[in-house]
């Protein structure tokens, strides 16, 4: 039986003390030394941990930086089996000993334990404000999937260790891969030197059709079902809104150099109704109210026979910026599109993560993820509530998603959110 550490979640310990491991800093790995091959551990070996482990390798082969997947952990030993032996494929360098898989609720402990350097947190993000911490303490950099949290107190778990990672010179990387893509640099570059002119608004999309899903089986508790099915769970997800729509809302945080002050939402579930979907909405809408009384215009929606839009468009006193994954574009006085050259950001990502482990410039995207993160679970608070929320009491609130043990066994489904009733 795994207790949850909720009482860490709940009080925000600050200032968390040292651990016994070396304190890493820039151009150091985590275990005080200089090595050719820096050593990734994996947690979480699902479809994004995998993908992740590769896209560290490819960075380390693009750079002519050696790097190497030491470790592997998954509640699930399907998962990690799956994950060894695709990995094994890369050779010598993906090449896992068994010794250092590892598997159930206390995985990603063996993994922080072993001898790497990085870890690649990449489990449902639920789990990921505690396993954060836990990298942190024991002296590593970390790369992590977006969202970071699916709450406020793990928001402010995921902001204490990132400051002591930036106090302790860790490099800590996000999964917003826009903010590592060549047009997306190039177009926030033009918008904060003025090419809009006065930035006034925003909008920004994340409409799709259906994502996958597991339907629960009876031999499997309460408990499997949820995380093998962790999407539509908002305990593990956030719900859709913060486990997708994170992206768009951080760069709308990028270019306003800002998070906003309040939102009012909405939202609801009318195509997917069925038990396999948990209890999350498939749409919401939000208004965003930002500093200087700018505004941006949030929607996301997950509906089967929908139109698509993953999108971003910059609204400013002189021009517009049109962005998305691959493309960037401003109409207006200062007209530009991107035609340049850009990397795979998924790589580019883990290739600026391992400059900065190796001493490029420091980096520590802990804080900024974790506001991004905050922003999204606002809209998910407004619209399950039917309330408006300002930043303050988003940041400040104090329900807690996770469960107080984490064990197999029964865990019950939280009811469909009903605006007006409840908190």
């Amino acid at each position: 039986m795994i207790e949850h550490a909720s009482v860490d979640r709940r009080t925000f310990i600050q200032g968390v003390a040292a651990s016994a491991a070396v304190l890493a800093a820039p151009g150091v790995l985590a275990a005080g030394r200089r090595a050719e091959a820096l050593r990734v551990g994996v947690i979480g070996c699902g479809g994004r941990g995998t993908g992740a482990a590769f896209n560290a390798l490819e960075a380390g082969e693009a750079t002519k930086g050696a790097v190497r997947i030491v470790a592997l952990g998954d509640l699930f030993p399907d998962r990690v089996e799956g994950a060894r032996k695709g990995l094994a494929e890369k050779g010598e360098m993906g090449t896992v000993s068994e010794k250092n898989c590892f598997t159930g609720f206390d995985a990603y402990k063996g993994v922080i334990a072993t001898d790497c350097d990085v870890v690649i947190l990449a489990t449902p993000p639920g789990f990921r404000p505690s396993h954060f911490k836990a990298a942190v303490d024991a002296g590593k950099h970390v790369f992590m999937e977006k969202p970071v949290a699916v709450d406020a107190p793990g928001v402010r778990m995921v902001l204490a260790a990132a400051a002591d990672a930036e106090r302790r010179k860790l490099s800590v990387v996000a999964g917003t891969q826009r903010r590592h893509e060549q047009c997306y640099l190039e177009a926030m570059e033009r918008i904060h030197r003025g090419d809009l002119g006065k930035v006034v608004g925003a909008r920004c999309f994340w409409n799709q059709q259906g994502l996958w899903d597991v339907e629960p089986r009876a031999d499997r508790s309460d408990m499997e079902n949820q995380v093998r099915n962790w999407l539509y769970h908002a305990w593990l997800s956030g719900d859709h809104v913060v486990e997708q729509h994170v992206h768009n809302i951080d760069v709308v945080n990028w270019a306003f150099q800002a998070v906003p002050e309040r939102c009012v939402a909405t939202g609801g579930r009318q195509s997917r109704t069925q038990t396999k979907y948990g209890h999350i909405y498939d749409h919401f809408a939000c208004d965003f109210t930002y500093p200087g009384n700018r505004f941006a215009l949030s929607m996301a929606r997950q509906q089967e026979g929908t139109d698509g839009r993953v999108q971003e468009f910059i609204h400013g006193s002189d021009g517009v910026a049109e962005l998305s994954s691959g493309s960037a574009l401003i109409t207006g006085a200062k007209a530009w599109k991107f035609a340049g050259k850009q990397r795979n950001p998924y790589v580019q990502e883990h290739i600026d993560l391992q400059s900065s482990i190796r001493g490029g410039s420091y980096l520590n995207e802990g804080k900024r993820i974790a506001e991004s993160t905050l922003c999204a679970i606002m809209i998910r608070m407004a619209a399950y509530r039917g309330k408006e929320i300002t930043w303050e009491q988003a940041m400040n609130d104090t329900e807690d998603l996770m469960p107080k043990v984490l064990q197999f066994g029964p865990n019950p489904q939280a009811p469909v959110a009903i605006p007006g009733q409840g908190a």
